[in-house]
């Protein structure tokens, strides 16, 4: 089975789509997405977070927020969405000021992602992969594409570029981010593009875990045939990716004061106060944001050979997440949020003077770690990447019908 293949995909009238694409289903909470669908009635939030449109104590795993899914599903294809005549591929660019990334939207093997060959670098929760499955089954479409990323491939640059050289099909912004697309049906850039994309040895899940499991337990349960053996994906270059930071704040210093809290950090880190917000400049090297003050904390040790070991998200969970604050397992513990880079420092600075504890601004990791990581068969902590710009629900939905 190819890595890749075209599908006829399910998008939004040119003139629609600045209406319909949203936020994926996970960067907002039910009460952000409430706020954001006012006035947008033919929002893709009504689709992939339908509890907008149910009462507001309505638990987005009720029974109910599946059966309105559908029902918004199938509004929004008969009102403002059309389905390709034919199996496309379709190039997806994503400005966001000097940030610019291109990429191919298309049907990804499960069972290439079941091998290893698309790689992960996350644990999943069943309670979430299931949701996913219940979305996907609802609808019987798939509208959360992964992103996906793969080692630059010049090729594949100069297909992606032909195929975007015309003006695109859908140009539309959301949230100072331009999406364009272009869907790609001639047979020749079609082939051409799939014999490019089978070359790659490899290709790694940046985001979309969740979104791809599901897709996995879909094929398993219901057999692999057809589309059902495949699930909506974007594959980027990793050229052109960028990663975020993923910053922790703590609710509490688990008992202890701030000068017990501060004398034992730096058992382990060179501490510096500061007067401003402190931007890490390397790996090793945080802010931490406590009882209103900046420092800059810097690892004193070596940094560990493992590949898991060495990121800044495991030196801080190991450091001082779990021996010092009590945070065992970060998945799970209600103690501790996670705060994507784009908000930037100053929410970190809200949080914590409104309600107190602990927050730490990290520095990135790189996705040279992450395909590291990947390629041994080993794991991140949660939320060790925040990629930006994030994809745009609604903008290409790929439907099990085929």
């Amino acid at each position: 089975m190819s890595l890749i293949r075209p599908f006829r995909g399910w998008r939004p009238l040119p003139e629609r789509a600045a209406d319909v694409i949203a936020p994926p289903y996970d960067v907002l909470s039910s009460r952000e997405a409430r706020h954001a669908v006012a006035g947008r009635p033919f929002s893709f939030l009504h689709v992939s977070k339908a509890e907008v449109d149910l009462p507001e104590d309505t638990n987005p795993a009720d029974d109910a927020v599946f059966a309105r899914a559908r029902d918004n599903w199938q509004t929004l294809c008969h009102a403002v969405l059309r389905r390709d005549a034919q199996p496309c591929y379709y190039v997806y660019e994503l400005v966001m000021g000097a940030q610019r990334q291109r990429g191919l939207v298309a049907a990804a093997s499960v069972a290439a992602y079941e091998s290893g060959r698309i790689r992960r670098h996350e644990h999943t929760r069943p309670d979430k992969e299931r949701d996913r499955v219940r979305h996907i089954e609802a609808l019987n479409a798939q509208t959360g594409p992964a992103f996906l990323t793969f080692r630059a491939d010049a090729r594949i640059g100069l297909l992606m570029d032909a195929a975007a050289a015309g003006a695109p099909a859908i140009d539309a912004s959301l949230q100072d981010v331009r999406h364009r697309l272009w869907p790609v049906s001639d047979a020749g850039q079609i082939r051409a593009l799939t014999e490019a994309f089978e070359t790659l040895p490899r290709v790694y899940i940046a985001d979309g875990h969740h979104r791809s499991a599901a897709a996995a337990v879909i094929a398993r349960e219901q057999g692999g045939a057809g589309a059902r053996g495949r699930f909506l994906a974007v594959l980027f270059p990793d050229d052109e990716v960028k990663i975020l930071n993923y910053d922790r704040v703590v609710a509490d210093l688990n008992g202890h004061s701030v000068d017990a809290f501060l004398a034992a950090v730096s058992a382990r880190f060179m501490v510096e106060k500061d007067d401003q917000v402190v931007e890490p400049r390397r790996r090793g090297e945080w802010g931490m944001y406590l009882a209103g003050t900046w420092y800059r904390l810097t690892y004193r040790p070596a940094l560990p050979a493992d590949p898991v070991a060495r990121l800044d998200v495991s030196l801080l969970q190991n450091e001082i997440l779990g021996p010092l604050l009590g945070i065992e397992d970060p998945r799970r513990d209600q103690r501790i949020d996670f705060v994507g880079g784009i908000r930037g420092p100053k929410a970190l600075v809200t949080r914590v003077d409104a309600a107190g504890g602990v927050a730490f601004h990290l520095f990135p990791t790189d996705l040279a770690d992450l395909m590291t990581v990947a390629d041994q068969g080993e794991v991140m902590p949660p939320k060790s990447t925040w990629f930006e710009p994030k994809l745009a629900d609604g903008l290409v939905s790929y439907g099990l019908d085929d």
